[in-house]
């Protein structure tokens, strides 16, 4: 499914329940919507003070850009830029595979700190405001892995990307389960593509069959307890 297009019909039949799902949720999906922009600009103001002094942390550590932009895939297949914080060197998508497990060397000395911690992620509240991402929803994939998605997973699809998910919560050392696939002779993209993204994807399906505004906001709690733990 991209740009909103059923490829065919046993796609159509595999959505229609998460469809239904989703249709029965209006005010739900207003509340979200409403709480996405407020909170956005709200926190967009209140870590002001931070993003200028990653930004110059950034920029002194190593050369590049301070902000890392890179396109992803949200609702319905529409492709859009996310925005990190940079925390590896200049071009390290043309040095390496899309995905990066602890050990990386292409990760710089100040973003081995900020994604221990998730700080990379506090530009993506510009996204959230432009309304390609929620602060809750599935983790925006590149389409190279989109593509490897079955008709079920592309359920993920029907609600915008997010910056926290149930699957981001259990996959917090997402980089360790890597290390330990490639320890076993898989390459990156193999070991994502066969192991992790379909278990991440129990998760992420399970989050659109339950989806309601309050479970939202109980999963924003989840992951900034997890942050501070």
């Amino acid at each position: 499914m991209i740009n909103g297009t059923l490829t065919d019909n046993a796609e159509k039949d595999v959505l229609a329940p998460y469809r239904a799902v989703l249709a029965s949720k209006k005010v739900d999906l207003a509340c979200k919507y409403v709480f996405d922009k407020v909170m956005a600009i709200f926190l967009i103001i209140l870590f002001s003070p931070i993003l200028l002094v990653f930004a110059i942390w950034i920029a002194l550590d190593s050369p590049g850009a301070v902000f890392y932009r890179q396109e992803r895939i949200t609702q319905y297949g529409r492709k859009f830029k996310i925005y990190k914080f940079r925390t590896m060197v200049a071009d390290a998508d043309k040095k390496g595979s899309l995905v990066t497990i602890g050990n990386d060397s292409r990760i710089t000395r100040v973003g081995a700190v900020i994604r221990k911690y998730r700080l990379d992620e506090i530009p993506q509240l510009f996204n959230v405001l432009a309304g390609d991402m929620s602060f809750v929803g599935v983790r925006p994939e590149v389409e190279k892995y989109t593509k490897e998605y079955t008709d079920e997973m592309k359920a993920t699809l029907l609600l915008p990307a997010g910056i926290t998910s149930p699957a981001s919560i259990a996959y917090k050392d997402e980089d360790m389960l890597m290390e330990t696939y490639i320890g076993r002779g898989m390459t990156a993209d193999e070991a994502y593509v066969e192991k992790v993204l379909p278990d991440k994807m129990t998760y992420n399906l399970e989050y659109i069959r339950s989806f309601s505004f309050w479970n939202d906001i109980r999963i924003m709690l989840q992951t900034v307890i997890k942050v501070v733990k």
